[in-house]
């Protein structure tokens, strides 16, 4: 018994002497932690901190406004985490605006009441006005992280996403790459939509793209608006479409653009960031009405920085109750733009310090500029006042997610990886491409164009009774089928064989031929409606324009006079260039000439029995000569020597007489021959239904009731033979492939005088707006 009481009693100090070391430790331990805390304390309430309050203005009931203001708080939170030791502190101080109204009433409140000296707001192209000179006027940055494009240069005015210009140039590259000669863009119609197409036409025009159609949309169109523009353009040639919209009316024309039957095989969809953005959030219905769709967005890559973000972002929008059922919930890169924004406002405070709230906003601004830091969606670096273009992503819509094929960069073009190594050239070609599933499953690049396939060609042909030898309809009563022969006929089908699709057509005559004051304008007209294309002997005339297409001519163009030839030439033509006057002064002064030269060369005396022969010989051809004289220039003729100047001086007179006989016998056998002079008693003939008879009478202002029309060159040449006086005509005005036909067939008889006056020559005619 003692002894287990003694051992007790030192059990109970042993447990005491524990209890008591615990108890001094703790109390050391507290009195450390305490002296710690208080020293951190002080330290930190004796670094003086500056707070700048930072505008944001979002409209928070909508689920963008409210996952954007939960990613700049977050951006506040983790860069102060990060840098404890700055004595500048961002405050952000938000205010809510539902309309455009309440936004500009929402920037003055925070200038005013809180004195804000920057504000961010993701600006619409309706605030833009208000807020550049909001900014401009009270030197405030105004920060946007959605604005992609801008037609008011404003100092003030920031914006951390980049330009619309570079995007419609990788637009423009992607498009070259897979040679498209044209395509369509459905825009929605609003200022922002409008700058897009003048970036995007500039940029397509450098690489020789045509902008085929344009086609504006109304943000509140109905469905059955936008179905009747999806149905106008399958029946247009282009196949290559470019949606530029909102994400509510993008969503909606893709659906509809399926039901129209224009998401299936040879045609290509291209969208661009406005939609592919907000492209994880759209249902499976939307998502599979954009099968094979091809679409471009900024890239983003990925990091340990960015997942740590989107998971903290889960948590923070669970406990704040932010989720919604709307389409857009999850995170997209505006939400990453705005974090971004927020983290280069807070370095640019920093490195302004001390602050001067005098003339901090000029600061800020220049110092805003000129940051540069790693952030969520890249490098971030300002130029001119926006992002520096950096790489986009070009993807494939396939099944329930999309396919990276490849990216664009300023610097390389198109380029399938943007971590390869080699040297940097710029690349055009679609081989750099991964494959590509485009609408309807198929992995054949569409040709961008296709006839429409709404059945048969219909194309019309002129059925007339003269020349024939353009375009001469003929019908198969059994097969009750129309065919079309002739030279115009025959250039459609040579260009039908060239085309890399097959084209099925179908003739139809214009069988107006019957009434008397039928007319090509009449035919034309018919077009869309009776036909798709009309070919035939079709002048491309400018009037016409209001209503058709017309291709390249493939004939001769001009409007040319064609007359009866004078009478034939008689034996005595040789005469006729001089006057009877005139050819009897120069006999009488040949005359008169040898009687001069024979006195003058009784003169010469000669003793020598030779020169007298010879001088008797001289005088008997000295009445002849002025005229051996010009016949043998190399005999001696007189040996006088003012015999020897008379000649010189006839020799002067007659060449001047035989340069005008010459050109006066030319004149007679050309020129002349070609003279017509129109009288009021002349009639003139044209071509029957053709655009003759308004061109005679508004062009060269001849009367109407001096023309005659008739339709085959048979018909002209018995018109012509009559002459106006006995009901016929005198001249005929056509155009020059008709008039080449009548001459080759009656060449001897008629010829081509006057000027030709230049008209658009033969072409083929297409429906207003299809070229």
């Amino acid at each position: 018994m003692p002894k287990s009481t003694e051992s007790s009693r030192l059990l109970v100090k042993s447990h005491f002497l524990i209890r008591f070391f615990f108890f001094f430790f703790f109390v050391i331990n507290y009195s450390a932690v305490a002296s710690s805390d208080v020293e951190r304390e002080t330290s930190t309430e004796s670094k003086t901190l500056t707070v700048v309050p930072i505008g944001v203005v979002l409209d928070q009931n909508s689920p963008l406004g409210l996952t954007v203001d939960l990613c700049m708080k977050m951006a506040v939170s983790d860069f102060y985490e990060a840098h404890p030791n700055f004595t500048t502190r961002l405050q952000l101080h938000t205010k809510n605006a539902d309309t455009v109204l309440d936004a500009n009433f929402a920037a003055v409140d925070l200038l005013k009441q809180e004195q804000v000296h920057g504000i961010i707001r993701p600006q619409t192209s309706t605030e833009e006005t208000f807020f550049a000179e909001l900014g401009q006027k009270s030197h405030v940055p105004i920060i946007s992280f959605n604005a992609r494009t801008s037609s008011l240069p404003s100092t003030y005015s920031v914006r951390t996403t980049p330009d619309d210009s570079v995007q419609a140039r990788a637009l423009a590259a992607i498009c070259r790459a897979f040679e498209w000669p044209e395509i369509a863009v459905l825009y929605e119609e609003t200022n922002s939509g409008n700058q897009f197409i003048s970036h995007l036409n500039k940029a397509f025009q450098e690489v020789d793209i045509g902008l085929a159609y344009m086609v504006p949309i109304q943000t509140s169109a109905e469905d059955s608006d936008i179905s009747k523009e999806l149905n106008k353009l399958s029946t247009k040639q282009t196949r290559v479409f470019l949606v530029h919209t909102n994400p509510s009316l993008g969503f909606r024309l893709f659906t509809l653009a399926k039901n129209a039957e224009v998401m299936s095989e040879e045609y290509a969809w291209i969208v661009t960031n406005s939609l592919s953005i907000f492209l994880n959030s759209i249902d499976s219905t939307v998502r599979d009405s954009m099968e094979g769709v091809v679409g471009v967005r900024p890239y983003v890559s990925n990091s340990k920085a960015l997942e740590s973000f989107k998971e903290r972002l889960r948590r923070n929008m669970t406990m704040s109750n932010t989720t919604t059922t709307s389409p857009i919930t999850e995170l997209n890169v505006y939400g990453l733009w705005a974090y971004d924004a927020v983290t280069a406002l807070a370095i640019a405070l920093e490195k302004i310090a001390p602050l001067n709230s005098t003339s901090l906003g000029p600061r800020l601004l220049n110092e805003l500029l000129t940051t540069k830091f790693r952030g969520l969606t890249g490098d971030f670096e300002l130029f001119n006042g926006k992002m520096k273009p950096l790489a986009f992503e070009i993807f494939n819509m396939i099944g329930t997610g999309e396919k990276t094929v490849g990216f664009w960069t300023p610097e390389r073009g198109i380029t399938r990886d943007l971590s390869s190594t080699g040297e940097k050239t710029y690349a055009t070609s679609a081989k750099e491409l991964k494959t590509i599933t485009w609408p309807g499953d198929s992995v054949t690049r569409p040709n961008g164009w296709a006839i429409p396939t709404t059945g048969n060609l219909r194309v019309g042909v002129p059925w007339k009774h003269g020349f024939t030898e353009f375009a001469n309809v003929i019908i198969d009563k059994k097969m009750r089928r129309t065919n079309a022969t002739g030279f115009s006929v025959d250039i459609f089908l040579a260009a039908l064989e060239v085309l890399p699709f097959p084209a099925k057509y179908q003739f139809i005559h214009y069988d107006d031929i019957r009434n008397s004051d039928w007319s090509y304008d009449d035919m034309l007209r018919g077009i869309p409606e009776d036909y798709d294309m009309v070919v035939g002997d079709i002048t491309v005339w400018a009037p016409r324009a209001a209503h058709v297409d017309f291709s390249l001519p493939y004939s001769e163009s001009g409007v040319i006079l064609v007359v009866k030839n004078k009478k034939p030439l008689d034996m005595w033509i040789f005469v006729k260039p001089l006057r009877w006057d005139l050819w009897l002064a120069i006999v009488v002064a040949c005359v008169l000439m040898g009687v001069v030269l024979r006195i003058l060369e009784n003169r010469v005396t000669s003793n020598d029995a030779d020169s007298i022969i010879e001088n008797k010989e001289r005088r008997r051809a000295i009445y002849w000569s002025p005229v051996t004289i010009l016949a043998f220039p190399e005999r001696n003729m007189v040996s006088n020597n003012w015999s020897f100047f008379v000649l010189v001086l006839w020799l002067f007179m007659a060449f001047i007489l035989m340069q005008s006989y010459t050109a006066n016998l030319s004149a007679i056998l050309t020129v002349d021959q070609l003279k017509f002079a129109f009288s009021d008693s002349y009639y003139i003939g044209c071509h029957e239904g053709s655009f003759m008879k308004d061109f005679l009478i508004n062009q060269l202002h001849i009367s109407p009731s001096r023309l005659r029309s008739y339709n085959s060159s048979d018909e002209y040449h018995t018109a012509m033979s009559k002459g106006s006086k006995n009901g016929g005509i005198d001249a005929i005005f056509d155009e020059i492939p008709y008039m080449k036909l009548f001459l080759n067939k009656y060449d001897p008889q008629y010829r081509m005088v006057g000027p030709t006056y230049r008209t658009g020559g033969f072409g083929f005619a297409f429906p207003v707006g299809s070229l």
